[in-house]
């Protein structure tokens, strides 16, 4: 009896490991079926913002990349990866990209989000791109050739049509653009190409040839809308809902546009977990007050050291927005310093867009290859745009004054020779400054510090600069 009442103890703990064994198996299966759904809106928004963030990408880009692959759908409504016909996998589409895991692309969601991050991190870094000015990572606009090169740079994604040389608002990265204009409610410059500048069969599947490496545009751009801070200044882009809460449920009063508002704290997302606005919300208190929420689309980087309603503060922003000035740090512009004579190399290198580059050494005993603005000196006396001082000096934190500015831009610009005579009294006849003061005056840009006063000895602020530069561009434009 004992034997038996041992076999059949056995048996039974056996078919109770089985039993116990298949229990655990089938919750697995559960789980994994679980898994396999979307997640909401909140939480894709969160994840293709978060991994944007940390592999240095503007979520701008990812989510709008994300619509258009697949509307934010890692799996289909039956629980299935989302695959398409040329094998693009999941939320990203991740397409015949080696050294990703395709069982992981299918069923990991974050890690698809990863793997699609990365190959537009790594698309902004190839050589055989073209780069659009500085290639600044905040900038949206610069992304355009990596954004092209995520679907892959055939003739259907050239920028313009080759029979007409019409812009192709069919190429993916313009589609791109388009989502981020409807869905994070930000526009971008659209850039302007020529046919000049790749060279394609429209009638093949061969990569495109990039004629022209180096783009250079005006501007302005727009930077990622994630970078604000707490107790940073900001200003609104249009009329907008300052909400209760950080939603569209939430009511709200209205702001003007050009309010300046304060960030009071870390952007937050979305409180309705199923509308997928791509855009984020930002805490804010107004100059009056008043505390509320801001979706980030509607907002734009200001620094808090210029005065609201300033003469200069448009000629600021514009300079900022087109990427040639980034204030002296922690958000201050240096309203009211006196302009440098480095300071408006740098300044004048970036809106000439000139190249850094196998420049011959100045020869200056003041400065040398160890200078951190060595590279744009060179570069501007070897253009002629400036010459160094007596004493065979440069003297790059000197006083940058209202006489070498017109003398300086005049090098630069070419304005036309004055007819007729200036009526500045101190300005006199025969000076080293009095033709380019004469020249400048005839174009507008400047009218003196008083009717009858230029104040060619006097410093110059930089404020009073970034007047003269936005007027000085616009005139360019306009000739």
């Amino acid at each position: 009896m004992g034997k038996r009442l041992y076999v059949i103890l056995i048996a039974l703990l056996s078919f109770s490991f089985i039993f116990e064994s298949f229990s655990i198996s089938v919750d697995a299966a559960e789980t994994k079926t679980s898994a396999m759904n979307n997640p909401n809106k909140q939480t894709i928004n969160k994840m293709l913002t978060e991994i944007a963030l940390e592999y240095n990408v503007p979520p701008e880009i990812v989510k709008a990349i994300a619509e258009v692959e697949s509307s934010w759908q890692q799996f289909k409504s039956a629980g299935e990866p989302l695959i398409s016909d040329d094998g693009g996998i999941g939320i990203m589409q991740v397409t015949n990209q080696s050294g990703y895991d395709p069982e992981r692309l299918k069923f990991d969601i974050e890690y698809n989000i990863r793997a699609g991050v990365d190959i537009l991190r790594k698309n902004f870094n190839r050589r055989d791109l073209p780069a659009i000015n500085e290639k600044n990572r905040n900038v949206l606009e610069h992304w355009y050739f990596a954004i092209m090169a995520y679907n892959g740079t055939k003739p259907v994604n050239s920028p313009v049509v080759q029979s007409t040389g019409k812009p192709n608002p069919e190429a993916y990265q313009e589609k791109v653009y388009d989502i981020i204009k409807d869905f994070s409610l930000t526009n971008v410059t659209r850039l302007k190409f020529s046919r000049e500048d790749f060279q394609y069969n429209p009638d093949s599947d061969e990569n495109i040839k990039f004629i022209t490496k180096q783009f250079y545009f005006e501007g302005p751009f727009t930077k990622t809308k994630y970078s604000f801070h707490q107790g940073q200044k900001a200003e609104t882009t249009a009329d907008v809902y300052l909400r209760e809460s950080p939603t569209t449920d939430s009511k709200g009063t209205t702001l003007k546009t050009g309010e300046v508002i304060t960030i009071t704290g870390p952007f937050q997302y979305e409180e309705n977990v199923n509308k997928q606005n791509h855009f984020v919300w930002y805490p804010v208190q107004t100059e009056t007050g008043k505390k509320g929420y801001i979706a980030s689309s509607y907002l734009k980087y200001r620094f808090n050291d210029v005065p609201v309603g300033n003469y200069a503060e448009e000629a600021i922003s514009y300079l900022y927005d087109c990427g040639l000035l980034n204030g002296i740090g922690d958000d201050q512009f240096g309203f009211g310093r006196k302009l440098t004579r480095y300071e408006a190399v740098l300044l004048l290198t970036r809106a000439n867009h000139i190249d850094l580059s196998n420049r011959p050494d100045p020869g200056f005993v003041d400065i040398n290859q160890s200078y951190p603005y060595y590279r744009e000196i060179a570069a501007a006396v070897d253009e002629g745009y400036f010459k160094g001082l007596p004493g065979n000096i440069f003297d790059p934190n000197g006083t940058f004054t209202r006489g070498m500015m017109a003398e300086v831009l005049q090098r630069i610009y070419q304005f036309p020779e004055l007819s007729g005579s200036f009526p500045f009294t101190d300005v006199p006849s025969g000076s080293w400054y009095a033709d380019s003061i004469g020249r400048l005056y005839g174009a507008g840009i400047t009218t003196g510090i008083s009717p009858t006063k230029f104040g060619p000895e006097n410093s110059l602020t930089r404020e009073d600069f970034a007047v003269f530069l936005v007027r000085t561009i616009n005139w360019k434009n306009a000739n």
